[in-house]
């Protein structure tokens, strides 16, 4: 598959701190004829229930959330540094709006019912296994609202990482 090899998690030598932090990553869900993908910067990897997760946070006005609401699978794409302007151009704009792999010479690349692209070097396919909304009255911390201007409260979603494919 183009220049990918699979890898288990247990093989990743990255920190997920450094990649989703700071390099930031694409979600993107749908399929050949119809995806949408967006930069974040939040998200987790990790174990629960006995299975390796990643989790991620959408806001509900953003256009990937009605992708990752109605498919089952979704991936987490990262990129090397010559990509961080075309992570921000993700981020910034809706793909209501704009075609994002065209405006990012991004390649899509479909891979166990869902999209990827030929440029990452590194993507994590995940299936879905569980959302839950973000509760305000459930914060600790009273600044987190600071967050949430809007009261645009992310919803979070655990997946499943069914493949790690790498460069």
């Amino acid at each position: 598959m183009y220049q990918f090899q699979e890898h288990s998690c247990k093989e990743l030598n990255n920190n997920p701190f450094h990649l989703i932090g700071d390099e930031w990553m694409l979600v993107t869900s749908g399929n050949e004829q119809s995806y949408n993908t967006m930069t974040a910067s939040w998200g987790g990897l990790g174990v629960l229930w006995g299975k390796n997760v990643a989790t991620i946070y959408i806001r509900p006005q953003r256009y990937t959330y009605e992708f990752i609401e109605k498919n089952e699978y979704f991936t987490l794409a990262f990129f090397d540094e010559s990509y961080k302007k075309a992570l921000g151009f993700c981020g910034k704009y809706s793909g209501r709006d704009y075609d994002k792999a065209k405006e990012c010479n991004l390649t899509p690349m479909p891979i166990e019912q869902t999209i990827a692209f030929e440029e990452a070097k590194l993507v994590l396919v995940c299936k879905k296994l569980y959302h839950q909304d973000i509760d305000p009255e459930n914060f600790y911390d009273a600044s987190i609202e600071n967050n949430y201007a809007n009261k645009d409260y992310h919803r979070m979603y655990i997946g499943e990482i069914v493949k790690v494919l790498v460069k």
